[in-house]
């Protein structure tokens, strides 16, 4: 008898700065589901501080295999001043391009569906019922 194991996929964390239209603002985050925590903030599903300041922009993306990795180092950009995550942020990022729109279509479909690489599509009907898919 041949036994197999499936090797569980890698977890992945993210570690983001975001900001607004004119650069005004920045927002230092932490997730754990990929870039559609990042489309909760482009179209303001929850209320908060990106929706009251109109944070829509993703410019800077770290990823992590493990949280307290994660959680360690969005708290240590959070202490950071201004000048230094504008620093961090230009040394990956230096016209401050939205990341999303790199890494996505950002496109809705005639279903109202958000096509991203790999085929993977976020419905927001499915992502309230909870069935959203992890992006990585």
């Amino acid at each position: 008898m041949v036994h197999t194991t499936m090797k569980k996929p890698k977890h992945l964390y993210h570690v983001y700065i975001m900001t607004n239209r004119w650069h005004t603002v920045l927002y230092t985050g932490m997730t754990g589901w990929g870039l559609l925590r990042i489309w909760q903030h482009i179209e303001k599903i929850k209320p908060g501080f990106t929706k009251r300041y109109n944070i829509n922009k993703l410019v800077y993306l770290e990823e992590f295999t493990e949280v307290t990795q994660a959680i360690a180092r969005e708290k240590q950009i959070k202490r950071w001043s201004r000048k230094k995550k504008e620093w961090l942020i230009e040394k990956q990022n230096p016209n401050w391009e939205d990341l999303f729109v790199k890494y996505t279509t950002r496109k809705k479909d005639n279903n109202d569906e958000y096509s991203y690489p790999g085929g993977v599509t976020v419905n927001p009907v499915q992502y309230e019922s909870g069935y959203a898919a992890h992006l990585y």
